[in-house]
């Protein structure tokens, strides 16, 4: 009897920590880029990235950089400040309260930030005309520079998301 508790007092514990609930997953670390070296620019070459072509998509994200060194600045630093630059500090979330949806303003984690500005950046320079920009990587790099700058479409949805944020404080209050 007294052996049958002692094993059960020590198998307690290990069942306890393999509970579903008692962990949180770790993500993986992506390894950083070939050229650079820097782990950010690995997430921009993935957002490029379409149909699992990597290949191609380093090419473009590289021939944006070559472009930048070209017009006489360090392509990091312009690639840094830009994300830095466009990521939201405030955004709205959707919360229901009583049948009503509010949308209410939260502070956005810095690895959420990164994302939505890399979405946003590569999303917009793919909407530049094709016109006065021939190829993507001279798009993705003409809008590294703008929103290096302060300037642009990632920047004016920044800023929209910011004034949504503003405008819906009064309802801070629901946050959970």
């Amino acid at each position: 009897m007294e052996l049958r508790q002692a094993v059960r007092a020590q198998r307690l514990p290990q069942q306890v920590n393999t509970m579903a609930r008692a962990k949180r997953t770790k993500r993986a670390l992506l390894s950083a880029d070939p050229v650079y070296g820097n782990r950010l620019l690995a997430r921009c070459i993935n957002r490029v990235m379409l149909h699992g072509k990597k290949r191609t998509a380093e090419g473009q994200v590289y021939g944006a950089l070559e472009l930048i060194k070209e017009k006489g600045e360090d392509p990091m630093k312009v690639f840094e400040l830009a994300i830095a630059t466009a990521g939201p500090k405030m955004e709205v979330k959707a919360r229901r309260v009583g049948g009503a949806s509010y949308q209410v303003p939260q502070e956005v984690r810095g690895d959420r930030r990164v994302s939505l500005a890399l979405r946003w950046i590569v999303s917009f320079a793919n909407k530049r005309p094709n016109k006065e920009y021939k190829t993507f990587a001279a798009k993705l790099a003409a809008e590294l520079m703008d929103a290096a700058k302060g300037q642009g479409e990632t920047i004016k949805k920044r800023d929209t998301v910011h004034r949504m944020a503003e405008a819906n404080r009064a309802f801070a209050h629901f946050k959970w």
